[in-house]
């Protein structure tokens, strides 16, 4: 059976984004992943860039509000908050059986200085989201053999 993933953060405009496409990229076929936020705002174009350095496209993805896929009836096996704890409170619970996890990174939208050196610390946080994935998509694989 695929997995089913949903990333949150506050505005689906870079954490969730970035995570999205990091999963979707190591895991391929083998899990379905969306992402949302809980106050959609517009794409972050640091997300953008530091995604594209590395070779995947996110410049056409809209952000969606996570109350329309949980409204939608979606049923998730992992919901995974990627903004801090307080944030990932107000998210809502989805049914079924999801794995409710938090994984949290700075927000891109709130760092301060140059685009430069904005780009370096976003890039700090795709590097720390790649690595949260690397390990879930690696747990995730030995739980697909046991079962």
């Amino acid at each position: 059976m695929q997995k089913r993933v949903l990333f949150i953060c506050i505005h689906n405009s870079a954490r969730s984004q970035i995570a999205e496409a990091l999963v979707r990229r190591q895991c391929g076929d083998d899990v379905h992943v969306e992402s949302a936020g809980l106050s959609p705002g517009t794409l972050n174009p640091l997300a953008v860039e530091v995604l594209r350095e590395i070779g995947l496209d996110i410049s056409g993805k809209a952000t969606r509000d996570v109350f329309d896929v949980y409204k939608s009836g979606a049923l998730f096996s992992d919901v995974i908050t990627v903004c801090d704890q307080a944030s990932a409170e107000r998210c809502p619970i989805f049914p079924g059986a999801a794995r409710r996890l938090h994984w949290s990174f700075a927000d891109p939208s709130s760092f301060d200085g140059t685009w430069e050196e904005k780009l370096a610390l976003t890039r700090q946080v795709r590097d720390a989201i790649q690595k949260r994935v690397e390990e879930w998509c690696e747990s995730y694989c030995e739980l697909s053999l046991t079962t």
